[in-house]
């Protein structure tokens, strides 16, 4: 979305419906600069995501065990996301937000960002994550081809997401119905 005027993001962001069926969340977006925007619409969505996806037995190593975000790539992100998940609980679990680098093991994530960056960094990533039962989502353009299970996509002037559920079936991982529905596009469906 590199480019785009605070106001083309700003209108954008606000006429995204899914957003807000999604978001409970509801900041003030005039007063925040364009990146700042950004983060917030995709630290909601990645919020949201949690409530509407189910992990298999075993991926809470307690019940009062924390639901993790990982966010890789970027720090933006991770602050908004930090603030919007203070105080929150997703299915009785305290939500946690966990920065992350290259080469970091993603142990005990259920969600990890991987921001655009370098493709390398990105592909380092998902291998890392490959196996375990960790829903994947990035920005990067070319995300669900790399590997992703969910990428961000503008789609008629919107931020939307595309959903690849091979991706996701092979993690083990259940997406609600709800979820799927509002997606952009959802990749594998028979």
């Amino acid at each position: 979305m590199a480019g785009l005027s605070w106001f083309a993001l700003r209108r954008r962001t606000l006429a995204l419906p899914i957003v807000l069926a999604l978001s409970a969340w509801s900041g003030p977006i005039a007063a925040q600069s364009p990146p700042s925007v950004e983060n917030q619409v995709k630290a909601a969505y990645l919020f949201k995501f949690a409530g509407f996806v189910e992990w298999p037995d075993g991926s809470f190593a307690r019940a009062d065990s924390p639901l993790q975000i990982g966010v890789s790539g970027n720090d933006g992100l991770a602050d908004q996301l930090e603030q919007m998940v203070a105080g929150r609980t997703v299915g009785g679990h305290a939500v946690l937000v966990r920065r992350l680098r290259r080469g970091d093991p993603v142990g005990g994530v259920h969600i990890l960002f991987i921001g655009a960056g370098e493709r390398a960094a990105v592909i380092d990533m998902l291998a890392a994550a490959r196996g375990q039962s960790v829903l994947t989502v990035s920005d990067a353009e070319d995300g669900i081809a790399l590997g992703c299970m969910i990428a961000f996509v503008v789609a008629q002037d919107r931020l939307r997401f595309d959903v690849a559920l091979g991706q996701v079936n092979s993690s083990r991982l259940r997406i609600s119905a709800r979820m799927l529905a509002a997606a952009n596009r959802v990749q594998g469906v028979t």
